[in-house]
């Protein structure tokens, strides 16, 4: 739901930056364009971002961190591991196979 209105409130500000162009507003157009341009690419960009749950706990290097908590997306509890060679975090399902 606030994807939506996140991403609803974006593109309003695109169509508004399109408007004040053919209005011949271009101070408003660039600030509304680039507003509108940064809340959808973030709001869409995100979920490709997002880091996955995985099924196995990863190999040798990582170590839990004591981080668990529920994941919204599945609805899983989640145990969080690092690389500090890396710097690297990965999710795994709690309870996941070694």
């Amino acid at each position: 739901m606030l994807r939506i209105a996140v991403t609803s409130l974006g593109i309003a500000l695109l169509i508004g930056g399109a408007l004040s162009a053919i209005s011949h507003l271009p101070g408003l157009t660039l600030w509304l364009l680039l507003m509108g341009g940064a809340i959808t690419v973030g709001t869409v960009f995100e979920r490709v971002l997002y880091k996955p749950v995985l099924s196995d706990q990863p190999g040798r290097g990582w170590t839990h961190t004591g981080e668990r908590f529920v994941d919204p997306e599945t609805g899983k509890t989640v145990d969080v591991f690092y690389n500090a060679a890396s710097g690297e975090r990965r999710y795994v399902a709690a309870g996941a196979a070694t």
